[in-house]
């Protein structure tokens, strides 16, 4: 794998310095890499069809609802506060994707829905970020799948202890 010019040049540096364990380095510096690399072909992937990865989430979020949801809960669900809800919504209601509409058991509280257009984006965008994520780990046996899920739990959690080393 290819690492992101700017590790590449952090971690001649490294070795410039003869840092101990180059390749947890370098293993940190591929997997970010390889972050950015998924964000950005994702963005890529939505953005035709005028979504950002907030957006998506919104999408999905709704879908899922079917009978709609409060921002509030939207804003919970997808990890954001409800400033950033509101201008995602927004955006989505430009595009006429979403609707909002009176809670019908609360007149001041209002419901986010999809529109018929908002299904029909919803239902194409899934089915091909399903397929691209497929492709992802396509490669991968099951076994192998696991074990990179579990290798990955094991580094978030060393990750976990080393943040909360530092904090004290």
């Amino acid at each position: 794998m290819n690492l992101e010019q700017k590790y590449l040049a952090l971690l001649q540096e490294a070795q410039r310095r003869q840092l101990p364990d180059l390749e947890s380095i370098r293993l940190c510096f591929q997997t970010l890499s390889l972050a950015t690399a998924i964000d950005r072909d994702c963005a890529a992937l939505l953005a035709p069809h005028g979504l950002s990865e907030g957006r998506f989430v919104l999408l999905f979020l709704l879908d899922a609802a079917g009978e709609g949801l409060a921002p509030n809960r939207l804003a919970e669900q997808a990890g954001v506060t409800r400033a950033t809800v509101t201008g995602l919504l927004d955006g989505l209601e430009r595009e006429g994707l979403i609707e909002r509409q009176g809670d019908t058991r609360d007149r001041r509280a209002l419901r986010i829905q999809l529109t018929h257009k908002g299904k029909q984006v919803a239902k194409n965008v899934f089915r091909q970020h399903g397929r691209w994520i497929a492709g992802l780990f396509g490669n991968l046996s099951a076994a192998e799948r696991r074990q990179l899920g579990a290798l990955l739990d094991k580094v978030s959690g060393n990750l976990a202890t080393a943040s909360s080393r530092m904090s004290t």
